[in-house]
Order: C-alpha cells, then sequence, then structure tokens
C-alpha cells in the first residue's frame, strides 16, 4: 500500500503453525536510494522481491536495510537479500540488537525453555516442522550490522526520518518517524487488532514495563498514520489513541 510519496508498506505473508501471518516491512526510497524496515520470515526472498518491485522499483537498488530490532520475522532474508545483491547494501540496527542480528549472541527469545518446548508440541505436528523450528532456532538467519543508529538521530540520506528508541519489546528496539507523510514506523511497539491501535503485545515482549513508558516518546510527534508490523495502518485519531493508552499505563504503575 502506497502511504505517500516515497514510502509503502508491504504485505508479506507465510504460514506459522496452520495459520496465515502477514508482517510489514515499510519500503523508502527517492532518487539517490532504496531503503527497506525489516525483512520478514525466512525463506520469503521471492515474494519481497515481487512487494518492492510493484511499486516499479528494481529490487537491485535496494542499497539499505534498516531493522527495528532482532525477532526472526523481522530478520528473516536478511542474509539472502545481502548475498544476493551485486552492490552493497548497508545494515542498519541498534547497538543492543546488534550482537544477536550478527549471530554473535542467541537470539533473545530462543531460550533452552522456549527450545525444549517444541519437542512438547501437539503430536499432529510433524516432526520435520519441530526439527524445522528447533535447527532455525539454534541458528538463525544473521548477517554483519554496518551501522548502529539510535534514538535521535535523523537517518542518513533522509533528513526528514527521525530515529526513536523503543525499548522494551526488546532491549534495542527502534521505531521511525517519517515526518513529510507524519507517518509512525512502529514495528512491534504498537499492533492493530480489528482495526484499533494497542500497545505492545504481552505475550511477545520481552519487557511489558518498560516498551508501554517508550510510548511516551511516540505522543511528542504529530501522528496521522501508524504502520505495526503485525496489524499493519492505522489512521486516524493517533495521538489521541496513544495518550489513552499511556493514561491506561500510568494508572497501572501507580
Amino acid at each position: 500500500m502506497l502511504i505517500a510519496k516515497g514510502i509503502a508498506m508491504l504485505d508479506i505473508s507465510a504460514s506459522v503453525m496452520g495459520r496465515i501471518d502477514t508482517v510489514h516491512p515499510i519500503l523508502l526510497w527517492d532518487e539517490q536510494s532504496v531503503t527497506l524496515i525489516d525483512t520478514g520470515f525466512p525463506k520469503q526472498l521471492e515474494q519481497l522481491r515481487e512487494a518492492i518491485e510493484s511499486y516499479d522499483i528494481s529490487f537491485a537498488k535496494l542499497n539499505r536495510i534498516i531493522l527495528t530490532h532482532q525477532d526472526i520475522d523481522h530478520i528473516g532474508n536478511l542474509p539472502d537479500v545481502i548475498q544476493g545483491s551485486a552492490i552493497k547494501i548497508e545494515v542498519m540496527a541498534h547497538e543492543f540488537e546488534k550482537p544477536y542480528i550478527q549471530g554473535e549472541q542467541r537470539i533473545l527469545r530462543f531460550t533452552d525453555e522456549a527450545i525444549a518446548r517444541i519437542d512438547k508440541m501437539p503430536a499432529q505436528i510433524p516432526e520435520s516442522f519441530k526439527k524445522g523450528l528447533k535447527a532455525l532456532m539454534l541458528n538463525p538467519p544473521c548477517a554483519p550490522v554496518d551501522r548502529t543508529i539510535t534514538g535521535g538521530e535523523s537517518l542518513p540520506g533522509f533528513e526528514r526520518i527521525t530515529v526513536l528508541d523503543t525499548p522494551g519489546h526488546t532491549p534495542g528496539h527502534i521505531s521511525l518517524y517519517h515526518e513529510p507523510s507524519r507517518t509512525l514506523i512502529a514495528g512491534d511497539a504498537l499492533v492493530v487488532r480489528d482495526g484499533q491501535l494497542y500497545g505492545p503485545d504481552p505475550q511477545t515482549t520481552l519487557d511489558m514495563t518498560t516498551a508501554m513508558l517508550s510510548l511516551r516518546k511516540l505522543s511528542e510527534f504529530d501522528i496521522g498514520t501508524v504502520v505495526c508490523y503485525h496489524g499493519g495502518l492505522f489512521k486516524g485519531n493517533t495521538n489521541e489513541r496513544i495518550s489513552e493508552l499511556l493514561t491506561v499505563t500510568e494508572a497501572d504503575l501507580h
């Protein structure tokens, strides 16, 4: 979906545990560069390519990838995109996420307990799926991070895009604000369910208190549109809705 000139929301779907899960990487482009924010689930390179080229943008011109954080549905196609490119692709992420994206440390969600639970999945789940999932958790996709970015920075080459530190879902989770279109690229800092905007998902957020406090930073911006990696687009009374979520958070903390 085209959001505004030079910014589009992609729809990338995969079958996960018998259901279809759709995620929403963001594409940014101008005459000089093509940037992808997050990369989808592993083994979705062709779907990603088709989504980008549907905007009449050559996949071969992709020269920057920004990762909001380390989770597998965000880094899934990172190494395949890099290895298949004839040009240098600059990879950016927060310093706290870098060792996980580079494969130097195990992704935080992939604990020994989480891996052990695979063997306890229902009997109707094929052994081949369990084996593949375990292998993926032990050896997830990885690639070097060329540049670390942090809150307050303007995205190089896009001087009106601001990086926002929104930790909680993971320690170095970031979001981005696209000033020309008043669009918040939320990553997993927010979700959309049934057309409504909600705070971070408690089931997948590592530090829920920190994640909810991160919403304070979002309230400082004039937001017309939010793109959530899970749930997609939310338009309308965005700042009012974030204020509502903050009010609930403040009450819970006291």
